[in-house]
């Protein structure tokens, strides 16, 4: 163990560092729906943007909280260094909280900070990043900056907003409906930290928020009510027949309309700007919109769609008509079959037929013509009772009904679910097929067998037990040679990394060595091991890094400590696993140890 791994336990035996703002409650599991961007501050191109669902709480007049986004700055939380400040009461703290209905389902910050001002004897500054606490492994703090640990000149840089040392990516498992940005000076009540000495803007501690995109899920969708106009009432239309509706949406609000025409996307329209907020800014990556503001869009708006059908032939056509939220949620408003007749419009054609000049023969198919004593083909075999190229197939966990399922290492799940035919008849007797892919990088899908579906088209999997994080894909084929599934469905499994932990002896003193040994498992280890840290806590305090360590291929591991400041005190200890892409498991903590020093 280094130098500074040494140091931050020895900080631990004489502090109980506090907590700080963290109100929000653990995170909660979150039904899979839309997703849009929310920049921050700043948007990727550098443009400015404001602060929209971000609130500041500070507790002292030398304690600092400062919006200057829209002058190109940053949310600002600070400690001055000209007062000496008090453990557990000066803090300053900048939270985000996800609407009503919504959670945060990605997160990239842009931040900068120091803990100039230093510390003393049970007391530091400090700022740090966090999330709600996980219910499994209780570690909130994902980035931080602790003058008692180690941390002179700060984090990030300054001089370039878009630096990479400014960049924290979240993990998931540090996501669900708030974020925190925190200074304090935490450590045992009763003591203080210094006065005096801070870096050039006069800030004991301080932390910049330059940047954040956040991305939100909504799983709500729009709603709607009083459809009229001729496109919905009558069945034959010609000209520019209107639909008529009212939309509503208490989430990121109604975005916009969108037409199809016997499937043919014919246009989206936005259906209120909310005054220029409604607007997607773009500069994404992954194709969702992005916006300013949280709820972006009006809830509730008026409808007037007009179609014109003087681009289209007359006959029958399938006309829906959908409304969406920001998030990119969907309802149909209108789904119905019209008689378009136009005078002034070409004969009609039936849908992929072809129409003939005068005194020819009309063709309905666009195959060529078989060739003469071509051999007749030979049928298939169909894969069950009411096979069906059309089959839905359905899945779920049998202990979960979110498509995520968050599980413990060696645990095995069960994977349920149902084969139906279009008419809604079960397909008994059909072989669904199952493979696992792992989650870390570069990771191979491998077979997991097969199952076949009971008389009412339902069928049961059991999983292997020490599984990693995967998804898990089923697939259907009604003709068992065919290359291509008729239907597929996929799940999500979680699996947070196993780990035990040792340490003796569990009752030390000043000098005592105790010695921590343990194994990760679950596989494979990376090459050269899978590095884990070595956490601590005291009374009132929360956990806090002060070691990294190296497995051994085989997933062991060892480490030790002396103690050099006397007691008693209680300690608790723990390893944790971070997520590696390289690694196919969660995030996860090791069994929690107790040392008492006399």
């Amino acid at each position: 163990m280094g130098r500074r791994g040494r140091e931050w336990v020895s900080a631990i035996a004489v502090s109980a560092l506090g907590i700080g703002v963290m109100l929000a409650a653990p995170g909660a599991a979150r039904a899979e729906g839309g997703r849009y961007h929310v920049y921050s501050c700043r948007m990727p191109g550098g443009q400015v943007a404001p602060a929209d669902g971000w609130s500041s709480a500070k507790s002292t007049t030398s304690d600092y909280t400062q919006d200057t986004c829209g002058e190109g700055g940053a949310l600002i939380a600070a400690l001055s260094d000209g007062a000496t400040h008090e453990v557990e009461t000066d803090k300053a703290t900048w939270t985000f909280s996800a609407p009503t209905e919504s959670a945060i389902a990605a997160a990239t910050l842009w931040r900068v900070g120091d803990a100039d001002g230093g510390w003393a004897t049970n007391a530091t500054y400090e700022f740090w990043l966090a999330g709600p606490e996980d219910n499994d492994v209780k570690a909130d703090v994902f980035d931080q900056c602790v003058a008692e640990f180690g941390c002179p000149t700060g984090l990030g840089d300054t001089s370039h907003v878009r630096s990479a040392s400014n960049v924290v990516s979240v993990l998931p498992e540090y996501l669900s409906t708030h974020l925190f940005v925190n200074v304090s000076c935490g450590g045992s009540a009763g003591y203080s930290c210094p006065s005096g000495k801070g870096d050039a803007n006069g800030y004991a501690a301080v932390v910049y928020l330059y940047a954040a995109d956040l991305v939100l899920e909504q799983a709500s969708s729009p709603t709607y009510a009083k459809v009229e106009g001729e496109l919905a009432t009558s069945s034959t239309v010609s000209g520019e027949p209107h639909l008529l509706f009212e939309a509503s949406d208490s989430g990121s609000g109604v975005y916009q309309a969108v037409v199809t025409v016997d499937g043919k996307a014919m246009g989206a329209t936005t259906l209120d700007s909310n005054g220029g907020k409604c607007v997607n800014v773009g500069q994404t990556t992954d194709g969702l919109p992005a916006f300013l503001y949280l709820k972006p869009c009006a809830p509730s708006v008026s409808a007037d769609i007009p179609l014109d059908t003087t681009a289209l032939t007359n006959g029958a056509h399938h006309v829906v008509v959908s409304v969406t939220d920001a998030a990119g949620n969907s309802t149909v408003v209108l789904d119905r079959t019209v008689t378009i007749s136009n005078a002034s419009s070409s004969p009609s054609a039936p849908p992929g037929g072809v129409t003939s000049p005068p005194g020819g023969v009309t063709t309905t198919s666009n195959a060529p013509p078989s060739p003469q004593n071509s051999p007749a083909p030979q049928p298939q075999p169909t894969n069950g009772a009411n096979a069906s190229a059309l089959a839905s197939l359905s899945a779920r966990w049998s202990s979960s009904s979110e498509p995520a399922l968050r599980s413990r290492y060696g645990r095995a799940q069960t994977v349920v679910g149902r084969l139906l035919a279009p008419s809604g008849a079960p397909i008994s007797g059909a072989l669904i097929e199952a493979s696992m892919t792992p989650s870390d990088q570069g990771a191979h899908s491998a077979a997991l067998g097969s199952v076949r579906t009971a008389a009412d088209g339902t069928f049961r999997m059991r999983l292997p037990a020490r599984a990693p994080s995967s998804t898990i894909a089923l697939a259907y084929r009604s003709v068992l040679s065919s290359a291509v599934p008729s239907a597929t469905a996929a799940l999500a499994l979680i699996v947070p990394a196993g780990l035990r932990l040792r340490v003796a002896p569990r009752v030390s003193h000043v000098g005592g060595r105790i010695r921590f040994r343990g194994i990760l498992h679950g596989g494979p280890i990376p090459p050269g091991g899978k590095q884990l840290v070595l956490q601590a806590s005291s009374p009132r305090s929360r956990w806090r890094t002060f070691e990294a360590i190296t497995t051994d291929r085989r997933g062991r591991y060892r480490a030790s400590y002396r103690f050099r400041l006397p007691g008693p005190v209680s300690y608790r200890f723990r390893a944790v696993s971070p997520a590696e892409a390289d690694y196919p498991f969660a995030r996860g903590a090791s069994n929690v140890v107790r040392v008492r020093e006399r």
